[in-house]
């Protein structure tokens, strides 16, 4: 099982390599960061192809918001030129990145969603100021742009928490057994295993 204070370490010290090379105009480092953080935790996941498959979500979500708020003017991104339709790779990376913590160092927001709506709304204007302060993004309107943050990641978050639960859940991704005649209890019918222990 992947620790939970190992999860959060790697996801704060992928947070920071991030910003840091994205502020100093290194896009390519940034991704890189993200990249070596996320091979890590695939390869310690249960099951690598669900979490792979949160992360991809996670990733979409994060173009489209991203990029909405690219296009409302709100935040401009180191490295991107006023009027970009979409939102900086590294920035999306990032989300691919938070998504890490979800089954693991933040998996209470799974089992609390308006505590998971509370956090979001306080935590993403929180990262964002963070990254702001370091040089990798600039607010054209700061009042508005965190309230747009926060109302966004409020809805978000437990968005988030219900696809890693979803996905969890999904027997569809589940890994088969090499050998098709081995099936274990939760593989057979309620009734031919019921059949089995009045044998």
């Amino acid at each position: 099982m992947f620790g939970s204070i190992q999860n959060l370490v790697l996801f704060k010290l992928g947070w920071l390599a991030c910003i840091l090379f994205a502020a100093a105009g290194e896009p390519a480092l940034a991704i890189l960061a993200v990249a070596f953080v996320v091979g890590i935790h695939l390869a310690k996941a249960p099951v690598p192809v669900k979490e792979a498959l949160l992360l991809t979500c996670a990733g979409l979500i994060g173009l489209l918001w991203e990029s909405f708020m690219v296009f409302t003017g709100l935040i401009e991104y180191a490295g991107v030129g006023t009027g970009a339709a979409l939102a900086p790779y590294w920035i999306v990376a990032m989300w691919v990145l938070f998504a890490t913590t979800i089954n693991y160092g933040f998996r209470w927001i799974k089992r609390h969603w308006a505590l998971a709506s509370f956090f979001g709304a306080i935590g993403g204007p929180v990262a964002f100021i963070g990254g702001v302060a370091m040089g990798a993004a600039q607010f054209t309107d700061t009042p508005l742009a965190l309230a747009v943050i926060g109302v966004g990641w409020a809805f978000l978050l437990p968005l988030l928490g219900l696809i890693a639960d979803t996905i969890i859940d999904s027997e569809f991704l589940e890994p088969k057994s090499k050998n098709p005649e081995v099936r274990t209890a939760i593989d057979l019918p309620t009734h031919i295993e019921g059949a089995r222990h009045h044998v």
